[in-house]
């Protein structure tokens, strides 16, 4: 009588997990590729020579990238430690920002929505009436500036981190 209740304990067993299927969830991780900076779930790197901003723009097109657009103000500190880390201090610094299509319409050169800005006082001014680029690490504040996009800057761009 044991040896019935215990095929049946195990044939009961086999019948319940056999007809189940195994689902594994796996942990994506996303990687950046080499000299590429990984910030906030996308990856940055930081170009040295200096371009005019539509130049810079190009550039980072043809590394499947774009000049670097800005979410909030923890991302951007990181982006000024990524400059920094290249041993080019804070310097003034290309990023996707420009006003160019329609004055005081700022758009990221990636076409994200520019929702986070960290412009200095009273900026941007339009000053010379052709300043639609962005710079990043203006003046001693270390903030936003628009100035005129055929100054050669160095720059940053960003593209989409990918799953491993």
């Amino acid at each position: 009588m044991k040896l019935l209740a215990v095929f049946l304990l195990v044939f009961s067993m086999m019948a319940l997990t056999s007809g189940h299927k195994r689902i594994v969830l796996q942990e994506k991780s996303f990687s950046c590729p080499c000299h590429w900076s990984q910030i906030n779930g996308r990856c940055f790197i930081f170009v040295a020579k200096p371009m005019t901003w539509a130049k810079a723009e190009k550039n980072c097109l043809s590394m499947g990238a774009n000049l670097a657009s800005v979410r909030n103000i923890k991302e951007y500190r990181q982006i000024q430690g990524l400059i920094l880390a290249a041993g080019y201090e804070t310097r003034e610094t290309w990023i996707g920002g420009s006003d160019a299509q329609e004055d005081r319409t700022w758009l990221w050169s990636d076409g994200s929505a520019l929702r986070f800005t960290n412009w200095c006082p009273k900026q941007p001014d339009n000053l010379t009436r052709k300043q639609e680029c962005l710079q990043m690490n203006y003046s001693a504040g270390k903030c936003w500036d628009d100035t005129e996009c055929s100054a050669k800057k160095p720059s940053v761009c960003v593209k989409k981190s990918c799953p491993r």
